[in-house]
Parts: structure tokens; sequence; C-alpha cells
């Protein structure tokens, strides 16, 4: 049977949750069904579907969830995110970017159309109830914010409700025209149970104690939190002289000198906004203590990229990986339990525990 857990909705009384969430097996896999095919996840940028007629296959949640799927736009230019299973035997349909006018199966020429629809299928003309339905590709859970591609097996909430706030907020950086860095891209395997690594992310204590070149261009005196339904801002203010955004009239922060945008979106993604670009980091659970983060860059100004709160990413990310290690170690004492939030500063991981508790409740 799997453990309950509860963390009361007052921050002042609440403790963290139970410990036995990073150590139970039956929690982590439970985890799988009930968090993350219940949420949407990042799926790629859009970058290689600009033109009609592009497919590129994608992967849900790689190492977890596992979910072969399709992007595909069609000759009139709507996009649609798709199953990549053939439904005839379940073999893999397109395995690398193209362009094609419809989707040929490789293992017995079963054919579709770019919107899914089954169209031919040889030695099946004494098949009875044939085709149905059930031939076609399923379509798949899809959303789009900034040049970014997202997909759901079965989301518990809107995508707007997700990333809504975030475009409003934001809607004066001119996202589209961040272009994607590969030479900037890296991928870190944390021995950590993901959970505990979206914990380090979350709260801003840490940093004067951790990340000493990060803690001197940021003032930590004004660092704010905001929460959303299911996402949370953790905004970061310049101290004086150091590279920031200064946004326009009309922006919440007019006036402010702003080191960094710091959002989270239920249960596993960061996108981190900086005068140069965004950083987005993808929390990939590969077993209960075992973690992959992949970082990827989109450049707007290429000259911001070694200044203010946005530089040194991997010696940052090194840092928070050696927290993170140390705690996966600390959870598994027999003494420890839990323990209590910062009222002023854990905010935004008492969001993500209740989150968490409203999700591996539901059946």
């Amino acid at each position: 049977m799997n453990p309950s857990y509860f963390v009361d909705p007052d921050i002042t009384l609440a403790s963290t949750i139970a410990s036995e969430f990073y150590r139970d097996p039956g929690s982590f896999m439970l985890a799988r069904q009930r968090v993350f095919a219940r949420s949407w996840q990042w799926i790629g940028d859009l970058d290689e579907l600009a033109a009609p007629g592009s497919l590129a296959p994608r992967e849900l949640l790689a190492g977890h969830l596992d979910e072969p799927l399709l992007l595909a736009r069609d000759a009139a230019g709507a996009l649609r995110c798709l199953s990549n299973v053939c439904t005839h035997r379940g073999n893999l349909l397109v395995k690398a970017p193209c362009r094609a006018e419809q989707i040929r199966c490789g293992y017995h020429s079963r054919r579709f159309d770019l919107s899914g629809r089954m169209t031919f299928m040889p030695e099946f003309e004494q098949a009875k109830n044939f085709p149905a339905v059930s031939d076609d590709l399923p379509r798949v859970p899809f959303g789009q914010f900034g040049g970014q591609a997202f997909a759901g097996i079965a989301p518990a909430m809107p995508f707007e409700d997700c990333f809504g706030p975030i475009a409003e907020r934001l809607a004066w950086l001119p996202l589209q025209s961040f272009r994607h860095a590969p030479a900037r891209d890296r991928d870190f395997e944390v021995s950590a149970h993901w959970a505990l690594y979206v914990e380090n992310y979350l709260e801003g204590l840490h940093i004067p104690f951790l990340h000493p070149a990060l803690n001197q261009v940021l003032d930590m005196h004004n660092y704010r939190y905001e929460l959303q339904r299911y996402s949370n801002l953790q905004l970061a203010l310049a101290k004086p002289g150091e590279l920031a955004f200064e946004p326009p009239p009309g922006s919440a922060e007019h006036g402010q000198r702003v080191a960094a945008y710091y959002y989270w979106v239920f249960p596993n993604l960061m996108l981190n906004f900086y005068p140069w670009g965004l950083s987005l980091n993808l929390v990939q659970p590969l077993a209960i203590d075992r973690t992959r983060v992949s970082f990827r860059s989109y450049v707007w100004d290429a000259g911001k990229l070694d200044s203010g709160a946005g530089s040194g990413l991997d010696q940052v990310e090194l840092e928070d990986e050696a927290a993170v290690e140390a705690v996966q170690r600390g959870v598994r004492s027999h003494w420890y339990r839990s323990g209590r939030y910062s009222p002023t500063r854990e905010q935004g991981v008492h969001h993500f525990h209740r989150l968490l508790c409203e999700f591996m409740a539901r059946a």
C-alpha cells in the first residue's frame, strides 16, 4: 500500500512532505501516473517544424514516461501532436525529422495523412468493420508557448492555467525571436530524487550560502515570490551596476531592474529568463535516487551571455548538485521525517509539496 501525504495549507504551521516520499518505491511509481502523466511536459522547440509537411518525432519525458510522439504540420499549416506508434502492430513510424506528404509505416506500409487519419493498408480487403476510428493515430493534448512545444498523456489542467500567467507577465519579451544555441546545451545526472532537485530550485534561502558569485549580483533583500495555481515566480532584482532587464511602461516591473525571472511550472520545468535570453531546465526522473536535468539555451542578446545572474550557470549547477545529493543521503536517515518551512523564503517549496499531495491523492 502506498502511504498518504499531507502538508498543512498554512505555511506558518506546516511541516515538509514526509521523507518517506523520497524513499518509497511505490510512491515513485505512483507519481509517474498521478503527477507526470497528468501534467504538461516540454517536448522541445518548434524550429524544425516551420514548413508545411514537416514531421518531427519527440519523446515524452524520456527515461520515465517514454511515450513516442510525433509533431506534424499539414499542408494548410496546422500543427498537431500525434502518437508516433502505428495502430497496426505498434511499430514506431517516424524516426528522424523529415518532410513528407503522408506518414508511412516502414513495417507493413500502413499510411496516414498528416492529421493522423489512416488512408491505406494493404491486404486488409477482407477485414470486417475496417477501418475504424481506432485505426487513426491518436491525437495527443498539445500546447505552445514562446516557440516551445508541450504535450501530456492526460493533463489534469488546461494548458492556459500553467502558461497563461507567464505569457501575460512577459508579453513584452519577443520570445519568438529567441534562438536555440546547441553549443550551450548541457545534461547533468544527479544522484538524488527528482523532487529534491525541484525543491532546491524553488527557494532563494540557500543562495547566500551556496552560490557566492550569484549572490554578488542579486538584491536578496528584495527577492520576491509569487504563486500561481500550477506555477510560481521567483523575481530576482539586480544590485546596482549589475546587468538587468529594464521592463517597458505597462509591464509589472516597469521602473525596476530585474536580474532574472525564475519561473517554475509543475512539476518539473524551470524557465529562467535572463537579459541574454532563456535557460530552460527539464527535470527527468530516471530512478528513485537518480535524475537527469537538461539545460537548453535560447539566446536573444548574445552580447549579454557572460554577465549578470545568467552567467556561470554550470558552476551554479554544480553547487546545487552537491547540496541536493547531500540531502538525498540525509532524507534516508532513520531520524529524519520532515522539517519546517521558512514563511518568507520557502513559499515555493510549500506550494510544490501541496501540489504533490493533491496529485498523489487523486485516483
